[in-house]
C-alpha cells in the first residue's frame, strides 16, 4: 500500500512533466550554504531533475571533491522537495562530469558581484594529467568595489576552499574571489 505524505503531490493526479516542473521550481529555491546569494542552479551544482520509477530524482555535482557544504546542500534540497510534495525524492551526487566554475550562470556571477565577491573568470582548459604546482595561480582579477585591476593576492584560501583573498592596492579594500576551476 502506498503511504502518502500530507503534501504528497505525486499521489495526486499530475503528469510527470508537471511533477518535473514543480520539482525544478522547488530545487531552484535551494541556496548554497557558503554563498547564500547563489542558488544551487546559479552555482551550476544542480544538474538534473527527472522522474524515475514514479519518484523525483535530482542530481547535484559538488564544486570540489570533498566539499564540506555538500551534505547541507543535499539535506536542504531533500527538505525543499519534501515541502513541495515529494516525500520520496532522491538526491544523487554525481562526480562526473566534474564541476567547473564555467557552470556558474550570469545571474550567479552578478549575485557574487552584488555581494562584493569577485566572480571567477574562465576556467583553465586542461587535457590529460595536471602538473602540481605550489605557486599561487595568476588570475585576471579586478576589485569588486572600485574596478581597479591593481590588486594583490593576500591568501590562496579565503573563508571557504573555493575562494581566494585579494586586496585592492588602490582603494585598499580586501575582497573574496571565487577560484576558477
Amino acid at each position: 500500500m502506498l503511504e502518502t505524505h500530507p503534501t504528497d503531490i505525486r499521489a495526486a493526479d499530475i503528469t510527470d512533466a508537471e511533477a518535473i516542473d514543480r520539482a525544478w521550481a522547488a530545487a531552484e529555491r535551494v541556496t548554497d550554504p557558503e554563498m547564500p546569494m547563489l542558488t544551487l542552479l546559479d552555482l551550476g551544482v544542480l544538474r538534473d531533475v527527472t522522474i524515475e520509477n514514479g519518484h523525483v530524482v535530482t542530481t547535484i555535482t559538488p564544486t570540489y571533491s570533498g566539499c564540506p557544504a555538500m551534505a547541507t546542500m543535499r539535506d536542504d534540497l531533500q527538505r525543499e522537495l519534501l515541502e513541495a510534495g515529494f516525500p520520496d525524492a532522491e538526491v544523487r551526487v554525481s562526480l562526473t562530469p566534474a564541476w567547473t566554475s564555467d557552470w556558474i550562470t550570469e545571474r550567479g556571477r552578478q549575485a557574487l558581484k552584488d555581494a562584493g565577491i569577485s566572480p571567477p573568470g574562465s576556467a583553465p582548459v586542461r587535457t590529460g594529467p595536471v602538473a602540481l604546482t605550489l605557486m599561487p595561480t595568476r588570475r585576471a582579477v579586478t576589485c569588486v568595489l572600485c574596478g581597479s585591476d591593481n590588486v594583490r593576492l593576500s591568501s590562496e584560501f579565503g573563508a571557504t576552499a573555493c575562494k581566494a583573498m585579494y586586496q585592492c592596492n588602490d582603494c585598499l579594500e580586501p575582497f573574496d574571489h571565487v577560484k576558477e576551476i
